[in-house]
């Protein structure tokens, strides 16, 4: 039944955070996939400038741009993916992040001898703990990640300037469409262009995401017991009325400070990882140069899992370097001011609306 609760409850908490967050993610994507127009091309005739992409200086031109062309609804253009992976990506993260617990508890004997001790499911672990189970949790998820956030970057970009007037008479790429594009030019495997990318993001950030929200609970409720300890007379109390204060106690949060634990988790998620975030954008919305197409995972036969993962290796790292090489550092981190800007509240009702489900229902 926990898990049934951490899959339904999570869904819910992943659908209301992503329509908060989607618009300002668009923006954040078409950032990423802009880059400033190389010296060659600056000093070249105007006739002969075709980019593939426009060239955005921050979110005020995104916005502009997008108001211009196709209204600001197009913000949410691609938000059925999205929604959909965001069920499955929060669900994932709680259901995983809690059988990661576990895992780590049975393992450990010290942890398992607490646990039998307390006679709790779920015993407060040391805050490595935390980080490592965060960071498995992220592992996991991202594997169920990446297809769903390809086809969703794919539709958030702009279209490429030189077919501009194609589309103008026809509608964009649908979802479907989409995904039987990539299926036919990639292959099965081609949905996965881009995991070294969500790998690093979601590992490292699903532990900066679980971290930061336990570091901060961990704070307002040692807060919350010290101000209680002060304001209370010594009353000699039974080890049964104890350990019931103890269990009301644990793990529960005044809903402002949900708010401010998941806001900070989710300051702390993007910002951590994004230049990963950032390539992985940027190699799942540009048309593979040969160069590229040699080095995708895609290319290889059946049976060579080696030399796929050395591609996607290099193929991570050819995109890094080609970024540095054009951007430089505020390349890697383009865009990183609106993602923070909209993480904050969208993670904040997260775990707000998965604790207060959980409280009321699990």
């Amino acid at each position: 039944m926990s898990a049934f609760h951490d899959i339904l409850f999570g869904s819910l908490a992943g659908i209301v955070g992503k329509f908060i967050e989607y618009p300002f993610d668009t923006v954040k994507v078409r950032l990423q996939s802009s880059s400033a127009p190389s010296p060659s091309v600056l000093h070249s005739a105007p006739s002969s400038i075709t980019p593939s992409q426009p060239h955005f200086t921050g979110p005020l031109s995104v916005l502009v741009h997008a108001h211009r062309t196709s209204g600001l609804l197009s913000l949410y253009r691609g938000i059925s993916a999205p929604l959909f992976g965001a069920a499955i990506e929060t669900s994932s993260l709680f259901f995983s992040y809690r059988i990661a617990k576990n895992v780590l508890v049975s393992a450990v004997p010290s942890l398992s001898h607490h646990r039998k001790q307390a006679g709790e499911d779920e015993p407060d672990l040391p805050f490595r703990f935390l980080l490592i189970c965060g960071a498995a949790s992220g592992a996991f998820t991202s594997l169920l990640l990446t297809p769903i956030e390809l086809v969703k970057c794919k539709m958030q970009v702009p279209a490429p300037a030189h077919n501009h007037e194609i589309l103008q008479h026809s509608k964009q790429p649908g979802p479907l469409r989409l995904i039987a594009q990539i299926f036919r030019e990639q292959g099965f495997f081609g949905f996965w262009h881009g995991q070294l990318g969500t790998l690093i993001r979601e590992t490292g950030g699903s532990a900066a995401w679980f971290g930061g929200y336990e570091g901060v609970k961990a704070f307002f409720l040692s807060l919350d017991r010290r101000k209680t300890a002060d304001g209370e007379l010594p009353i000699r109390r039974t080890d049964e009325e104890q350990n019931k204060d103890k269990k009301n106690q644990k793990g529960e949060l005044k809903f402002y400070q949900q708010l401010l634990a998941g806001a900070t988790a989710g300051v702390m998620y993007n910002f951590t990882f994004y230049p990963a975030d950032t390539i992985k954008s940027r190699m799942q919305t540009e048309e593979l140069s040969p160069f590229a197409r040699q080095l995708s995972p895609t290319s290889a036969t059946v049976g060579e899992n080696s030399s796929n993962t050395k591609a996607a290796r290099q193929a991570f790292l050819a995109t890094g370097k080609e970024l540095w090489r054009r951007d430089g550092l505020k390349g890697f981190y383009r865009g990183c001011g609106i993602t923070c800007l909209r993480s904050a509240p969208s993670s904040a009702f997260i775990f707000a609306v998965y604790e207060g489900l959980k409280s009321r229902f699990g």
